[in-house]
């Protein structure tokens, strides 16, 4: 009976123990379950055309060690549908976007701080400038914003209710036909007969691309970098920088309810490090950081700003309202919609919804 007893005892001493081992093995593999304790998720929100830029950057990132622990989910699509889904509630660590405009909303909302453009590259991450592809060769010699406007041609640009990028095409042709404004009828003038050349008006940048390489048109107004982007992957366009043309700037921010705030920031200083910014050049974007490398870009005569056209408030009031300006007007003529998201009807073409993605 003793020895009876005393063999229960060891078997409940072992019990409890194995008990206590089993939970201290439980706990640490799950702490240590593929190193992911301390990972975070950032939420990546921008504009089409960064795709693959974006892509290779989060690689470079996720090599640092202020990255090794970071994964991210992006999402892209045009510019003013993705800045009016963050204000709705679309989940975004960073915003990066076409345009300041895009920004502004999300700073309206206090979903962005309104010092996001106190630093020494003004809220930019990238520059570009606004050019005119063509096909191989350029076999209708598109080469001037005179040359847009001949009957007979046909020009793709995005719709400017959705696209930020189709602003930047939109003011680049106006502020060269107008003298930067100065001369406001001639600009109107030319926007209405260009957009009479005008046979399709995607979402987006992109989309906007995708349609001219799958044969539709003769020429497309966009980013320097979509151009180069197109000949990089083997398309066989052409494009021409004209002499008078706008500078094209785009700007990043972190969000104010970003649930890691500190990731989110050295991610966004890591894009301006020399090394993230010459991968932004190889992808056709010009460097806002001094001396990244990559290849050179040549500064066209005529280059102008938006501050030389008065400034966003100014010109969104004037040729972007749409209720009552020049483009609602060009629009409205056309049958075409000034809705933020306009459906697939008479000439214009509804691109598809924003693309989303995972990655480590």
């Amino acid at each position: 009976m003793k020895l009876r007893t005393r063999m229960l005892a060891v078997s409940a001493a072992l019990l409890v123990t194995g008990i206590a081992l089993g939970g201290c093995a439980g706990t640490a593999n799950s702490s240590s379950e593929g190193g992911s304790g301390d990972e975070v998720t950032l939420a990546l929100v921008a504009y089409s055309t960064p795709q693959a830029a974006y892509e290779q950057l989060i690689a470079a990132f996720q090599k640092t060690d202020a990255g090794k622990k970071v994964k991210f989910t992006q999402s892209y699509g045009a510019s003013g549908d993705q800045s009016r889904a963050v204000a709705s509630g679309l989940k975004a660590d960073l915003v990066a976007f076409s345009l300041e405009p895009d920004i502004t909303r999300l700073v309206t909302a206090k979903l962005v701080d309104a010092s996001w453009n106190s630093d020494q590259y003004k809220g930019m991450i990238t520059d570009s400038v606004a050019v005119i592809g063509t096909r191989k060769g350029n076999p209708k010699s598109l080469k001037t914003w005179d040359d847009l406007a001949k009957p007979g041609v046909q020009v793709l640009t995005p719709n400017p209710f959705t696209s930020g990028g189709a602003k930047w095409n939109i003011l680049a042709g106006y502020g060269a036909k107008s003298k930067k404004g100065t001369d406001k009828d001639a600009g109107a003038a030319y926007l209405d007969a260009l957009f009479k050349n005008v046979p399709v008006q995607d979402n987006s940048g992109r989309a906007s691309l995708q349609t001219f390489t799958s044969g539709k048109g003769d020429a497309f107004i966009s980013y320097e970098n979509e151009a180069l982007f197109a000949q990089k992957n083997g398309q066989a366009v052409d494009y021409t920088v004209p002499d008078d043309t706008i500078l094209i700037e785009n700007p990043i921010a972190v969000t104010t309810n970003s649930a890691h705030p500190a990731e989110a920031k050295a991610f966004l200083d890591f894009l301006h490090t020399p090394a993230a910014q010459k991968i932004y050049a190889d992808n056709g974007y010009r460097p806002v950081v001094k001396d990244a490398g990559g290849p050179s870009f040549p500064t066209p005569s005529g280059l102008f700003t938006i501050a030389d056209l008065g400034g966003w408030s100014k010109v969104n009031k004037e040729l972007f309202d749409p209720g009552q300006s020049v483009m609602a007007s060009i629009e409205q003529k056309l049958g075409i919609s000034t809705s933020a998201a306009p459906a697939a009807s008479g000439s214009a073409k509804a691109s598809a919804a924003p693309s989303a993605s995972a990655s480590k």
